[in-house]
């Protein structure tokens, strides 16, 4: 005997499976000072493989120049106090990220430099607290400081002696400016936060890079990986954030 028909119309499940363009792709349109940022981060990017140390030096900081200038764009003006805060330590970032950029590209300025963006990164983390907990997170907050702790444990042998209590200062810094914009992504669950997170990540990538180049052995593409995952890191942070300031 069949069985009885069944009563009622069968509904699919209500499933939000995310797509690969709401994981990777970049939300919201993109400003023409952000166009301008990644083209003179490649220009950057392709002088300092090439050794065009002139054209490096004019490229690299007008590329943070834009990022400063996309940010005081009148169209992401804030929308809110805490919206005005969050551009004031957006710039703040940005600035110190420029100050570091020059001193890196000086001789005798690596310690300036290593200030600058450390500087950089507490203003990060700072930023990346206005919206969401103090770590909110603890498995990123573990992942993070076990990958900063295994990058250290690699340059230690190779670090002068003067410079291993700083280095692990900045380590320790850029660890956890990187767990709170992926701690602050778990709990938003936005495409802008997500869009930080994979930036703040990146920086992570970019440095451990620099101070393998810099502390353990050359490496023969380091213009292209270092500065590569710099600018990418940079253009996400402040596209990410340009779009959380359009959200409240």
């Amino acid at each position: 005997m069949p069985p009885p028909p069944l009563r009622g119309t069968l509904r699919p499940l209500p499933l939000a499976l995310p797509t690969m363009r709401t994981i990777f792709m970049p939300p919201g349109r993109i400003h023409v000072w952000q166009w301008v940022l990644l083209t003179l981060g490649a220009g950057a990017m392709l002088t300092a493989q090439a050794g065009w140390v002139e054209l490096h030096r004019l490229f690299k900081p007008l590329a943070m120049v834009a990022a400063l200038l996309a940010v005081c764009a009148p169209r992401f003006a804030p929308r809110s106090a805490r919206r005005l805060r969050a551009r004031h330590w957006l710039l703040a970032a940005l600035a110190f990220s420029l100050a570091g950029d020059v001193c890196l590209m000086l001789d005798g300025l690596f310690i300036p430099g290593l200030v600058a963006f450390l500087c950089a990164h507490v203003c990060y983390i700072r930023l990346f607290a206005l919206d969401a907990p103090w770590l909110p997170r603890r498995t990123p907050l573990v992942a993070c400081l076990l990958l900063g702790a295994g990058v250290y444990s690699m340059l230690w042998g190779h670090l002068p002696v003067e410079l291993r209590l700083p280095v692990a200062a900045y380590v320790l810094v850029i660890a956890l400016m990187a767990a709170q914009a992926v701690g602050r992504a778990l709990v938003r669950a936005s495409r802008a936060a997500r869009c930080v997170a994979y930036g703040a990540l990146l920086f992570m990538l970019s440095d451990t890079l620099l101070a393998v180049d810099r502390f353990v052995h050359p490496l023969a593409w380091a213009g292209l990986g270092v500065l590569g995952t710099y600018y990418a890191a940079q253009w996400l942070i402040v596209h990410g954030m340009l779009q959380t300031s359009q959200q409240a």
